[in-house]
């Protein structure tokens, strides 16, 4: 049986052997609900970058940018943080630089892993499906916020591990991955209700941004999957929809 795995944080990751394991990236508000959207809507590739730096040097370069800092447009990007903007006349068919606050970090922390995968509530099925298929040990690693835990992320991690889980392809001896599916035994019932409560709920509300936190939470939208392949995000077109 393969196993599931749940790290809280990237600070944690020190602790997981990655040898032959799909790494699931989870950053619910917002980079991997953005992440998806953008390949729902057409989106060639996606570059994702660490640091405001390197992300202005490919803006010079003529490349389209999406980049924020603690939920902030940077002013050279061309796309802020909204899921709302990355449209499919927008992007359908290019090529996107993206730099985020957490997730874009955290995706370039495990390059090397077997598999990089990324995933949200609006794809959740079709990254259960994709694991399934693939066959692999799996680590769910969430992003966070500046190195703490963020209850969106566990939550999300909860509710994968359970799919995974009802199967008798995969087991666990996690006990993250235990108190992730606790969490979201409780928050599923009601889960725009539960995340009320939660710290970034908070935080994104203060900025205007309650639309963009509903969005974050709409389950199975999309049976897109996309992975990392060399340094780009690209959609697994050939995985059966």
């Amino acid at each position: 049986m393969k196993t599931v795995e749940v790290c809280f944080t990237p600070e944690l990751l020190g602790k997981f052997n990655l040898n032959n394991k799909m790494v699931v990236i989870v950053d619910i508000l917002r980079a991997t609900t953005i992440i998806t959207t953008m390949f729902k809507n057409g989106l060639d590739k996606l570059i994702p970058v660490n640091n405001l730096n390197e992300a202005k040097k490919y803006k010079e370069k003529g490349f389209l940018v999406a980049a924020e800092r603690n939920g902030v447009k940077v002013d050279f990007a061309d796309f802020n943080n909204s899921p709302y903007v990355f449209t499919e006349e927008n992007i359908k068919g290019k090529t996107l630089v993206y730099s985020s606050t957490n997730g874009t970090n955290t995706i370039n922390s495990v390059k090397n892993a077997k598999q990089v995968i990324i995933a949200s509530f609006l794809n959740l099925s079709a990254v259960a499906k994709y694991i399934k298929k693939e066959n692999n040990d799996v680590l769910l690693l969430c992003s966070g916020w500046q190195g703490n835990f963020c209850t969106e992320d566990a939550l999300f991690s909860g509710a994968l591990s359970e799919e995974l889980l009802t199967t008798r392809q995969f087991t666990t001896n996690c006990d993250s991955a235990m108190a992730a599916m606790d969490l979201w035994s409780v928050a599923k019932k009601d889960i725009l209700a539960y995340i009320k409560t939660i710290y970034q709920y908070q935080r994104l509300t203060r900025l205007g941004l309650k639309s963009i936190i509903d969005y974050c939470f709409q389950i199975d939208t999309t049976q897109v999957v996309v992975l990392l392949k060399d340094n780009y995000l690209v959609e697994q077109k050939s995985f059966l929809k």
